[in-house]
């Protein structure tokens, strides 16, 4: 298999970039593309402590961070073996952390500290049991896009899952009990069928890999199916509950953004990120900090084991990214104890006012933050210090970076561009970058831009328009939107999807087609759609007011 190769019009991009903003910095990053040195391209970092200026910030960030998350930048690293070093690093961290909470469990190994960590942890279950509340007694499923154990490749939408042999691991046997209730169980004892599509038991769920930069792959776990539909359910309930006390997830990114640009100015509160945060709570750290029911329920619905090249794991950390609780239940974690280090210094603790999280992004009071992180390290989990703002002008959470209140979010190039709509989605990240603060895009970035331009064809390149039309259009000045005007509505030029896949349900078993319509899966006739849908592009025109 050949190394990819970085394309020419990705490299004269990035060169254009640097040339226009022409700082040390930008000079260490062109000789670094120009002679192909993209394993020190990659491990390039920005410290925002050395700067006083957004701008000189922006700028800086913007070269260095361009191709860092490039998955087919050619490094000489292997990437997948990474992310196995890394599953078994913090297989290593969750049994350390197992073995001395179940002796603080049991009394033993308690540090000889001042602070008072077993009042920390008990007002952190109080709390995390009052955002809970009873434990539901019948939770509606649901199905997920991705793969699950045995539905793999494109065969991933819901009445795929439906049409297979569903599989469940051993612990989970009680839920066959409400799943045989289901349309789907109905729908896998078709008469009809030659041979029915029976539960198969599994020992736990599958490790495989997703990229996420240039230097890393994530590593996730694909669960069973009758697994996930149920911790689906679960993490749905728990999400609930995080809302009513104060923490709404469908917008916490929103929230998060906000408040990182506000605690730049600021300084009040401090922005937290842990590294491998889902794959270090340890099964421990769960079972004493969560109701023993709702522990119970969990435990029972999560793989105990995962099969990684082909051999059993049996897993030291409680769910892994992929379990359909596991986003819900880490924000849960983190938010009890971020409240409980607030309640134990005497501050009134008040989820979605001075307490916010997201995932494994944390924002809490700057003077109690070095508790809070003390805390999650005695938990077992580890600080990201590179995401991690405690002091000075910069804060970043969910995706928004800030330095004095000025945005500096650099873009990142997920992968090489190759087809118009690519081209679009990085003209307008450079544009985006290079228009902050400013009314017009700065001259800086303007070659760069330019240039991605040039890579279109030129009835592609005159689809131009306003921001919030998305990456459909070219973002440009007003005086360069490609508009027309009929019966007084304004239409813009733009480069849209056109063709989509879609399998009707005419292939699917009518009991299936019954379960998805029970579910509200699916496009109506039409069928249902899976991942990466678009199958084609054209020039069209779309109302703008």
């Amino acid at each position: 298999m050949t190394a990819p190769v970085v394309s020419r019009e990705v490299i004269n991009t990035t060169l254009r970039l640097c040339e226009g903003i022409g700082t040390p910095r930008a000079q260490t990053v062109f000789m670094m593309v120009k002679h192909g040195e993209w394993d020190q391209l990659v491990n390039l970092k920005v410290d925002p402590s050395d700067y006083f200026s957004a701008d000189r910030l922006r700028g800086d960030l913007a070269v260095t961070s361009l191709l860092r998350k490039m998955a087919d930048l050619p490094i000489k690293v292997d990437l997948e073996a990474r992310a196995l070093e890394t599953f078994f690093d913090c297989e290593k961290q969750c049994a350390l952390s197992n073995s001395y909470l179940r002796n603080h469990a049991d009394g033993e190994g308690i540090p000889a500290s001042v602070w008072p960590i077993d009042r920390v942890l008990s007002i952190a279950r109080e709390r995390i049991s009052r955002i809970l509340g009873r434990l539901p007694q019948d939770v509606l499923g649901r199905h997920g896009p991705g793969a699950t154990f045995s539905d793999r490749g494109k065969l991933t939408t819901a009445p795929d899952k439906m049409s297979g042999n569903p599989t469940f691991t051993s612990a989970a046997w009680p839920v066959l009990i409400n799943w045989a209730g289901t349309a789907w169980a109905t729908a896998c004892a078709d008469p009809e069928l030659v041979c029915r599509r029976d539960p198969v038991a599994v020992r736990g769920n599958r490790f495989t890999t997703v990229p996420k930069d240039a230097t890393k792959h994530r590593g996730i776990a694909v669960e069973p199916s009758i697994n996930l539909f149920y911790q689906l359910g679960y993490g749905r309930e728990i999400r609930s509950r995080l809302r009513a006390a104060g923490i709404d997830l469908t917008h916490g990114q929103e929230v998060h953004v906000r408040l990182a640009r506000e605690a730049s100015v600021s300084g009040a509160f401090a922005t937290v990120d842990l590294s491998n945060a889902s794959d270090t709570i340890s099964r421990e750290l769960v079972r004493s900090l969560l109701p023993r029911e709702w522990f119970e329920e969990l435990d029972l619905l999560r793989s105990h084991y995962t099969l990684v090249k082909g051999k059993w794991v049996r897993l030291e950390k409680f769910s892994s990214m992929g379990n359909g609780f596991t986003f819900e239940l880490e924000t849960l974690i983190f938010l009890g104890l971020a409240c409980a280090v607030l309640e134990v210094s005497g501050v009134e603790a008040v989820p979605g006012w001075n307490v916010f999280v997201y995932g494994d992004d944390i924002i809490i009071p700057t003077a109690q933050s070095h508790l809070v992180i003390s805390l999650l390290q005695y938990c077992g989990l580890t600080t990201n210090v590179n995401k991690t703002f405690t002091t000075g002008h910069f804060r970043e959470s969910c995706g928004g970076d800030f330095f004095k209140g000025a945005d500096v979010r650099p873009h990142f190039l997920k992968t090489q561009p190759k087809e118009p709509h690519e081209y679009i989605s990085l003209a307008n990240g450079i544009r985006r970058v290079g228009s902050k603060g400013f009314p017009l895009l700065d001259d800086r970035y303007r070659r760069a831009w330019w240039h991605v331009l040039d890579c279109l064809p030129s009835s592609i390149r005159s689809c131009r328009g306003p921001t919030d039309l998305g990456d459909l259009c070219i973002h440009d000045d007003f005086s360069s939107w490609n508009v027309r005007v009929r019966s007084g509505i304004r239409y813009v030029r733009v480069w849209r999807p056109a063709r989509f896949v879609r399998v009707g349900w005419q292939n699917f078993r009518p009991p299936v087609v019954l379960a998805s319509a029970l579910l509200s899966v699916g496009d109506g006739l039409l069928g249902v759609t899976p991942r990466g849908s678009v199958a084609g592009y054209k020039v069209g025109w779309v109302p703008c007011s």
